[in-house]
């Protein structure tokens, strides 16, 4: 993502320290978030700042541990922190639909709670991956979108939402609501981020059917004066779901309410070769002393079936990391420079195993897990700082590399 399309409050001071709270989470969140953090404290030590970090539990293993799925004194840490790494939360031993209490519950309750309402999601793709995607090669060139997701509204939180025993047999109702302000400030990241990158923005909603809507419609409309320099397109979300899948490279910044959001940045996940590729973050209004405050977290899921073997990839919780450098820690050139060293170690031919699973031929590659991966940037980076310090005649790395 261009550094021109973040808020970003500007480059931290040298010496920086910053408090963040991390959450393991359930199944694959734990290895994923190691990995991350290695990647974040060697990265760190070249540019020159460093990290309190604090844990938390949320998810399962909060309801293990305490008998809900997030305490209050844990959200209360997190409102203060200046960003919030994220695994993954979720176990089948909870995914009774009468259960009263779930681990899902606890990710609705920290958007509300600390008022994250845009959940960013980047879709770009590897060139050295294309292969790994079950969509087209041809398709794929020049594939970079943002898909801006609005959080705290829509059918996830609007009341009623219950299930009712009527004469007539069991019925169901779910709410989906929206006020104007909600709908203006997501739309209007949207229109910043269009304009600091290519200047297209496309606003996904189900119109034809649905007055919430042809609300959302009438809003971006009433906005697009402000924005005189973007174009903008209105797309059903049937209709962008078939061209995600046809025409991908054709979008730029994508913006829309929670459900559709919801399907439409998990289906453009398949375009990277692999849930494990993308990184979001979920944003909100409260500025930090560098940036924004957000959650960053990989888009994939716990993954209990390969919670624990060394298999998950890594990547997109490395990813969300650069993320939080870039948006809420006024790193950007540290960011740059995971994302550098993530596209140089696969293009050394190192892969996990479900970059490997499309095609099944790992000649010429690297096959690791999830701790290899991770030590596999680390040494990127590394190397990249060792390159550059050597060009800049023998200046500490922190310059050389900035």
């Amino acid at each position: 993502m261009p550094d021109s399309a973040s808020p970003s409050a500007g480059t931290a001071p040298a010496g920086s320290t910053y408090n963040l709270v991390f959450v393991p989470g359930d199944g694959i969140g734990p290895e994923v978030i190691a990995a991350g953090r290695g990647v974040l404290e060697a990265t760190g030590r070249i540019f020159g700042f460093g990290f309190e970090w604090h844990e938390v539990l949320i998810g399962g293993v909060a309801i293990d541990a305490y008998g809900v799925p997030m305490r209050d004194d844990d959200l209360a840490a997190s409102a203060v922190a200046d960003a919030v790494y994220f695994g993954a939360i979720g176990d089948p031993k909870y995914d009774d639909p009468r259960a009263k209490i779930r681990p899902e519950q606890a990710l609705l309750a920290l958007r509300k709670g600390l008022g994250l309402y845009a959940n960013l999601r980047p879709v770009s793709v590897q060139p050295v991956l294309r292969a790994s995607s079950p969509v087209r090669e041809a398709l794929l060139e020049g594939v970079d979108m943002m898909i801006v997701r609005e959080l705290t509204g829509g059918l996830y939180f609007g009341r009623p939402s219950e299930q009712r025993k009527t004469p007539a047999g069991r019925e169901v109702v779910d709410t989906l609501f929206y006020t104007e302000a909600e709908i203006r400030r997501v739309v209007k990241l949207a229109f910043e981020l269009a304009r600091g990158r290519r200047k297209k923005l496309t606003s996904v909603d189900k119109a034809n059917v649905l007055s919430s809507s042809r609300l959302w419609r009438t809003i971006v409309d009433e906005m697009k004066p402000e924005y005189p320099d973007v174009t903008v397109e209105h797309r059903l979300v049937d209709a962008c779901a078939m061209t995600l899948i046809q025409r991908p490279a054709i979008f730029d910044v994508l913006v829309t309410e929670n459900l559709f959001g919801d399907i439409l940045s998990d289906e453009a996940s398949v375009l990277a070769g692999s849930l494990g590729m993308l990184p979001s973050a979920s944003i909100g209004e409260r500025r930090t002393a560098h940036g924004l405050f957000g959650l960053y977290e990989p888009i994939h899921g716990s993954a209990p079936d390969i919670a624990g073997k060394d298999v998950a990839n890594p990547l997109a919780a490395i990813l969300s990391g650069a993320m939080m450098l870039r948006w809420s820690l006024g790193q950007a050139a540290a960011a740059e420079a995971i994302e550098r060293a993530v596209a140089s170690a696969l293009a050394a031919g190192y892969r996990t195993p479900d970059l490997l699973s499309v095609t099944g031929d790992a000649t010429g590659l690297r096959p690791v897990g999830t701790q290899a991966m991770g030590d596999a940037i680390v040494a990127a980076l590394g190397a990249a700082s060792d390159a550059a310090l050597g060009a800049a005649g023998g200046r500490p790395p922190a310059e050389a590399v900035r």
